[in-house]
């Protein structure tokens, strides 16, 4: 399959968000009908994103599930005609399997699983529809997975998740460079839990000796830093600084992979941070 090439030379590999869902934590309802949809993901492809990442079901911490057909309803016709206007990969985010099944028969290339294909023979699915996998950690879910996480060490329990993932997409038939994991920041984590993460991005793309994905975009663990330096805390769509620092930080500690909603601004920051370097 071969891995995704950055269409940024040196990388990493950009990957833009489109969430065609009313609920999701930092655009949810803006991007709910087809035509809004198809506009930002194109606009996206023309800022640099190499894969475009679709969902049409929220993870943010508090979301309830929704079934598996108002997810394909949501996904199925943006993934059909974005397939026939750009050239990106197009990445299928979900935890349902016949979700991805319907996904890539519209054109998706890769599935982005925060549930790390642990749902029934989803290794074999993925490896039957020839897709890309980014396998994610999480601890519980959604609805109540920011409610007290707990971790002995949370580095080696998420580098050892990972490994049992990346062994059951081996068995269930997926080659090796279809695979890309992702630590799952923000998914049932404290800001300490995300900081040791973070720190340890070499050390888990060394001992899992595959391409990391970090999230760090928009989300809470910004507002966190705000609050615990004794400033008022954000909203989602004010924290490009936060953002852009931790897709610098990812990037040049490793991270080959860094899934952003703000594309232009990202490749823009790389850019210049590799000139500086």
């Amino acid at each position: 399959m071969g891995t995704i090439l950055p269409r940024l030379a040196g990388g990493p590999v950009i990957m833009g968000i489109v969430n065609a869902t009313p609920d999701s934590f930092s655009d949810g309802g803006r991007f709910t009908t087809l035509a809004a949809a198809l506009d930002h993901a194109c606009a996206l492809w023309q800022e640099g994103a190499d894969i475009i990442d679709i969902g049409g079901e929220s993870t943010r911490p508090g979301a309830l599930p929704v079934s598996a057909a108002e997810e394909i309803d949501r996904v199925a016709p943006l993934i059909e005609a974005l397939a026939a206007r750009i050239p990106a990969v197009l990445s299928i985010d979900t935890m349902k399997p016949e979700v991805a099944l319907i996904a890539a028969r519209a054109g998706a290339r890769m599935w982005n699983d925060v549930t790390a294909l642990t749902a029934p023979r989803a290794p074999e699915t993925a490896a039957a529809l020839g897709l890309q996998v980014l396998l994610m950690h999480k601890q519980g879910e959604p609805a109540t997975m920011q409610h007290a996480p707990l971790y002995g060490d949370v580095v080696e329990e998420v580098i050892g998740f990972l490994q049992a993932r990346v062994g059951a997409a081996l068995a269930g038939g997926l080659p090796r460079d279809a695979i890309w994991v992702d630590p799952g920041i923000g998914f049932g984590k404290t800001l300490a839990h995300n900081r040791a993460l973070l720190l340890a991005i070499p050390a888990i793309s060394t001992r899992l000796d595959l391409p990391v994905c970090i999230g760090f975009s928009r989300k809470s663990l910004i507002a966190g830093v705000e609050a615990a330096a004794g400033s008022a805390r954000s909203a989602p769509a004010q924290r490009l600084g936060g953002s852009l620092a931790g897709a610098l930080y990812a990037a040049a500690h490793g991270a080959q992979l860094l899934r952003v909603h703000d594309v232009a601004a990202s490749v823009q920051a790389l850019q210049v941070m590799r000139f500086l370097l």
